[in-house]
């Protein structure tokens, strides 16, 4: 039986922020950016209770909770603090599957200190955690990825909780379905039309009913309704693009001031592009539009996309045949690597931009 961990930072970047500003300390705190445009990042516990979250547009945020603060993101410092917590985890097994800066699976079936117990393992990590960064993490324990990750979250903050075999399956059936890893509004909303609103609900249906009805996902969510779940823990994860988008200060509609702006994201892409050596052959478009209605067109050349020329002329071409009759909000530019057919969610975000309804 293989032991699973699931460790996940709590409120990661607000917490790193209220631990090097005393003042922010007990306070509702948001890292975002403030303006009419800001997006909410990441909120602290604090700012949680007023019903402030990630993806939260500001203005909705400060009206929730008025005495809100807004502090810039470091991302310098989110990855070094990251750095040091990855490090912990490469103490104990080199099974570990970074999900984030500030989550990831650890596989300690084996592990370097012999330790039987993947409770006491993820007790051990959480302490040296806290006494490194002086940041607290919650952690889940289980035989699979699936139901570590779900009791991960099961006692935040600072939670720890464990799914052991004999309770899984009932463990599972008494979950709401919005608890599910991968069933975000839109899924569950489908899922409660037809009925399914508890892990129970989900086991009563087939699989070819849940294909039919999710696609090929559907053959997931009928494994997972029985607590099954055999992906490894993949240390080495391959990376499928890279991308940078951007969100604008106002609307756009006009072919020539998107072409500008598809300039300046396709020069931040290249660069990494470039800087790794990353080779694609697929380039995609992304735009958002001002309702939020967001559209992916791409194109696939018969060889690698080696130089920046090629790289922005590809996109100038697909955004020449985007529809502009609607404002848009923001562009994106992305070179894949064509080892499958995911979709714009595999991208290496290099330009991070907190937009709402991401």
């Amino acid at each position: 039986m293989r032991k699973i961990i699931h460790i996940d930072m709590d409120a990661f970047y607000a917490s790193i922020e209220q631990r090097d500003n005393p003042e922010y300390r007990g306070k509702p705190l948001a890292v975002g950016y403030a303006g009419p445009r800001g997006v909410v990042a990441t909120a602290s516990y604090e700012a949680r209770r007023y019903g402030v979250h990630s993806a939260m547009a500001s203005k909705t945020a400060s009206r929730k909770c008025p005495h809100l603060i807004f502090v810039p993101a470091r991302f310098d410092v989110y990855k070094s603090v990251s750095r040091q917590i990855m490090e912990i985890f490469h103490e104990y097994t080199d099974l570990v599957e970074p999900l984030s800066l500030d989550e990831a699976f650890l596989d300690v079936t084996e592990n370097f200190k012999d330790i039987p117990s993947a409770t006491r393992i993820a007790q051990e990590i959480k302490q040296k955690i806290f006494e490194t960064t002086h940041l607290t993490a919650s952690a889940g324990v289980s035989f699979n990825k699936f139901l570590a990750k779900i009791a991960s979250d099961y006692n935040k903050p600072n939670g720890l909780f464990v799914v052991k075999p004999n309770v899984a399956e009932r463990f599972v059936e008494s979950l709401a379905i919005e608890r599910f890893f991968g069933v975000g509004k839109v899924t569950a909303k489908l899922m409660h039309q037809l009925g399914i609103k508890t892990g129970w609900d989900l086991k009563q249906r087939s699989e070819n009913e849940l294909v039919a009805n999710f696609g090929k996902v559907g053959r997931i969510y009928y494994q997972n309704a029985r607590a099954i779940d055999d992906r490894p823990v993949e240390p080495r994860r391959i990376r499928k693009s890279v991308s940078s988008e951007t969100t604008f200060d106002r609307d756009i509609d006009e072919l020539d001031i998107l072409a500008v702006e598809l300039d300046a994201v396709a020069r931040d892409a290249f660069e990494h592009i470039d800087k790794q050596k990353f080779k694609g052959k697929t380039v995609t478009l992304k735009i958002k539009y001002a309702d939020f209605k967001i559209i992916t067109r791409s194109r696939t050349f018969p060889d690698v996309v080696a130089d920046y020329d090629s790289f922005y002329q590809a996109g100038f071409e697909l955004l020449r045949h985007v529809d502009l009759s609607s404002k848009v909000r923001l562009i994106g530019l992305g070179l894949k690597n064509n080892e499958d057919e995911t979709g714009w969610y595999d991208a290496v975000q290099l330009r991070i931009n907190f937009d709402e309804d991401e």
